[in-house]
């Protein structure tokens, strides 16, 4: 499969225009389909709030219209003097905020106490270099936290359309985006220069009644496909059925599909003399929790 390549040798996986599009077209409904974004904003949240330490200028990433503000007031805020809500979409930028591109920040080098990326890292070509610039963003002892979803999300669903396509059709594109495994991003924390990298997931289950939501729902947060190797024809009404039953069939538990999602958490510091060096830098760990979402019974 050829993916594009850009003049700095960037392979381009993503569509980012395609991106800004779909969270613009999708942003005055968010709220309805939000609740991985939620998810992740009060965990970031709940991580800011246990720093013995306050942050003068934070700039947030992937605001998604003000979810990570509204986790941190809701737990008693007052880390944070000044935060800069930014998106790649203008429809989601709160009040004040800043319409920019995860992958060109234009941001002054040291210059920010603070970098919360509350979701969309997953959706940049040059991750690598995106961490790169974080960190330069930031002060000498500044903090970087990132949620994005890791690789084990929606694995069986990723499966189960290359198999009913290789059945139907012969052949099989892609339809689910790849995600970066836990311990490769915690390795690219290093690779960019951040002290004390820390990176760790949750497996969060919701179940589905009828598995179109489940679709619905990734449309819903924006998330619809936005790879450069996407099909440009319609999916096939047959290969969807058969992608679906067969996603319901693996993962049905009491009668309802389950789809997975791994929400990786990231953190490390600007490079300080004040660090110390962890026994296991980097070492990743991965938990399970599905009491936190409400089922999709529809």
């Amino acid at each position: 499969m050829d993916t594009k390549v850009s003049r700095n040798k960037v392979p381009r996986i993503f569509d980012r225009a395609r991106l800004r599009r779909n969270r613009a077209r999708r942003a005055a409904a968010l709220a309805q389909y939000d609740f991985l974004l939620r998810r992740a904003a009060d965990d970031l949240a709940g991580r800011i709030a246990v720093q013995n330490r306050h942050f003068e200028t934070a700039l947030c990433l992937g605001a998604s219209g003000g979810v990570l503000r509204e986790a941190l007031n809701a737990q008693g805020g007052g880390r944070i003097a000044t935060l800069i809500e930014a998106d790649i979409s203008a429809n989601l930028v709160p009040s004040g905020g800043l319409v920019l591109d995860e992958e060109a920040l234009p941001i002054k080098p040291q210059s920010l106490d603070l970098v919360v990326a509350a979701w969309g890292l997953h959706h940049v070509n040059d991750l690598p270099g995106a961490l790169v610039q974080i960190r330069r963003a930031l002060k000498p002892d500044g903090l970087f936290l990132a949620a994005l979803p890791g690789g084990a999300t929606l694995a069986p669903l990723r499966a189960a359309f290359l198999d009913a396509e290789a059945a139907l059709m012969g052949g099989a594109q892609p339809h689910i985006h790849p995600f970066a495994d836990l311990q490769d991003l915690a390795a690219l924390m290093q690779r960019a220069g951040f002290a004390l990298p820390v990176a760790d997931s949750d497996m969060v289950a919701v179940r589905y009644q009828n598995p179109y939501r489940l679709l619905d729902d990734l449309r819903g947060m924006g998330e619809a496909n936005i790879l450069t190797t996407r099909p440009r024809r319609a999916l096939r009404r047959d290969v969807l059925t058969r992608a679906l039953a067969q996603f319901a069939a693996t993962t049905q538990q009491a009668g309802k599909a389950v789809a997975e999602f791994e929400l990786c958490y990231l953190a490390g510091w600007a490079p300080h003399d004040s660090h110390n060096k962890p026994h296991q830098e980097g070492q990743p760990i991965t938990r399970f929790d599905e009491s936190a979402l409400p089922e999709a019974d529809t």
